[in-house]
């Protein structure tokens, strides 16, 4: 669910608090900087004809620097502290639902909370994470990922009466081949159906449910307190968890594709994320 803007300045203030607060920090004092230099250049008068309209039009973009200079950094340090409450807000809920026995530690955050926890699972495993909050015709994605140059699509369905059906699966599915995303995951705190369990076998579509988000919080949250180099990637193919391998040859994770060419077309294997730079494969275990 996308949350209605009011303002292109809430509009401008929510790009920046995407960024890493010092990100915010940085284009704050670039914008002053810049816009400072417009607001106090000195304005060439020729009152010939035919040059009053340059005239106009420099005195316009004058007046708009003189009050940027002071509006801009401020919508790009408010967004830089909006952007360091979410990294603080994330690293809350990674600590307290890590700290649960059972995936009942989901139960007591909202829709909002949780589309934050599970943006901040996967940057603990080493993925770009980018929050669009369902916005825009992409199939209602919350979440895109990005790692070794692909890309990946995630839904989130907090869901704690019901099952996730199969119409969300293929949703996510057709998102995935009008983005060119290399896959998607469906996440949920509650339970997938049988046949959507059964649309995502042979796809490249991680349907990971509460149990299974639970166990990868807490190994994700063990891993960053140990100091681990290396991010530990967890998913599910159905109720049942897997740990995604190693490249054999160079050691990054690897992730789920599909045969498109060959005897084995149509199965899938395992492939190293640097790809096309390393070619490592291993086979479904």
């Amino acid at each position: 669910m996308a949350r209605k803007r009011s303002s292109t300045a809430e509009d401008f203030t929510d790009i920046v608090a995407m960024l890493p607060w010092w990100a915010g920090c940085a284009l704050a004092l670039v914008s002053y900087v810049l816009l400072h230099r417009v607001a106090t250049q000195q304005m060439v008068v020729n009152t010939a004809p035919g040059h009053l309209s340059d005239l106009m039009v420099q005195s316009i973009w004058m007046g708009l620097a003189t009050a940027g200079q002071y509006f801009v950094p401020i919508l790009c340090l408010a967004g830089a502290a909006m952007s360091a409450y979410r990294r603080r807000q994330r690293q809350t809920l990674v600590t307290n639902v890590g700290s649960g026995k059972a995936a009942d530690a989901l139960d007591g955050i909202s829709w909002q909370e949780f589309e934050l926890l599970v943006g901040e699972a996967f940057r603990l495993q080493g993925y770009q994470v980018a929050e669009t909050g369902g916005a825009g015709p992409d199939g209602g994605v919350d979440l895109v990922l990005r790692k070794g140059g692909e890309k990946f699509l995630v839904q989130c369905k907090q869901w704690k009466a019901f099952t996730v059906g199969v119409t969300i699966v293929r949703e996510l599915y057709g998102a995935m081949a009008a983005n060119g995303a290399a896959g998607g995951m469906v996440v949920t705190s509650g339970r997938f159906t049988d046949e959507a369990n059964a649309f995502a076998q042979g796809r490249n579509v991680t349907l990971i449910d509460g149990p299974a988000l639970l166990k990868l919080i807490q190994r994700a949250q063990a891993s960053r307190m140990a100091g681990s180099k290396e991010p530990v990637t967890t998913a599910a193919t159905g109720p049942k968890a897997v740990i995604q391998p190693l490249c054999p040859s160079c050691s990054k994770p690897m992730v789920r594709r599909t045969a498109k060419k060959g005897g084995t077309a149509g199965s899938t294997f395992w492939g190293c994320v640097d790809f096309p730079a390393c070619r490592g494969t291993r086979q479904n275990q």
